[in-house]
């Protein structure tokens, strides 16, 4: 795509245009660049923490799972009281758009609402491996919200950094060299045709100043003065005196 340039005709109006473009081109490159940067770091940021979250997740469950055993060896099988008393979700999620270099992302954040309807289960026996294994799951869902919020954030940043990269590619690759070439064209054009005026008006003045010379040197008939036999000069250009002309 070196040689490649827009099809336009050479002229400075041309020119200008041109140059506006290259420069909003260039703009348009720097700030996509440092955006795609932003990204970059961020998307950086969201994969450790993935990462991170998911190492958490293995350990909550895990510790979650034994509590559901302790429960069901102390207490017996409380599905059915679960059940009973969850008539409406007390542990809710909710959603909020972060900005980030112009991309929204969601986040999902978790919140509790109401009062706690398990207050009574396992009051006859195994109530504390009972409250241990509810809080064990709640930080268990808590890091399951943190985790898909971290999953969406990852696939938006990768789609939103790979469409960025390519426009950075195409910017610099492909528009700024074209745009490049067409005004190294038209100068190129226009210096040719100043140079092909400048010899224009060289010409016409060297005619000029031939014809001015050849008018100067023009061998003009020149009559020269005579004596009559009385004495006199019948040459007016030749007498010393004139007579009167009257109009």
């Amino acid at each position: 795509m070196s040689g490649a340039r827009l099809n336009i005709f050479p002229t400075r109006m041309a020119l200008t245009t041109v140059k506006l473009k290259l420069k909003g081109a260039q703009t348009g490159h720097s700030l996509l660049k440092r955006k795609s940067e932003a990204l970059t770091k961020r998307f950086r940021d969201v994969t450790r923490k993935i990462a991170d979250a998911k190492m958490k997740m293995g350990r909550v469950m895990q510790t979650a799972s034994f509590s559901l055993a302790e429960v069901a060896y102390l207490a017996g099988d409380i599905a059915y009281q679960v059940r009973e008393g969850a008539k409406t979700a007390q542990l809710r999620v909710r959603s909020r758009m972060d900005n980030v270099s112009g991309v929204m992302l969601p986040s999902f954040e978790h919140y509790v609402e109401g009062n706690d309807v398990f207050e009574l289960t396992g009051l006859g026996r195994g109530g504390q491996q009972v409250q241990k294994c509810k809080e064990t799951y709640v930080d268990a869902v808590q890091t399951l919200v943190e985790l898909a919020s971290l999953q969406t954030a990852f696939v938006i940043l990768d789609e939103v950094i790979k469409a960025t990269n390519r426009r950075v590619n195409a910017i610099e690759h492909v528009i700024i060299p074209k745009l490049e070439n067409t005004v190294s064209y038209i100068l190129s054009e226009l210096d040719e045709a100043d140079r092909e005026e400048f010899f224009r008006l060289k010409k016409v003045q060297n005619k000029k100043k031939e014809e001015k010379a050849a008018a100067e040197g023009t061998n003009v008939e020149i009559e020269l003065p005579t004596i009559g036999d009385d004495g006199t000069v019948n040459n007016l250009l030749a007498a010393d005196a004139d007579d009167d002309v009257i109009f």
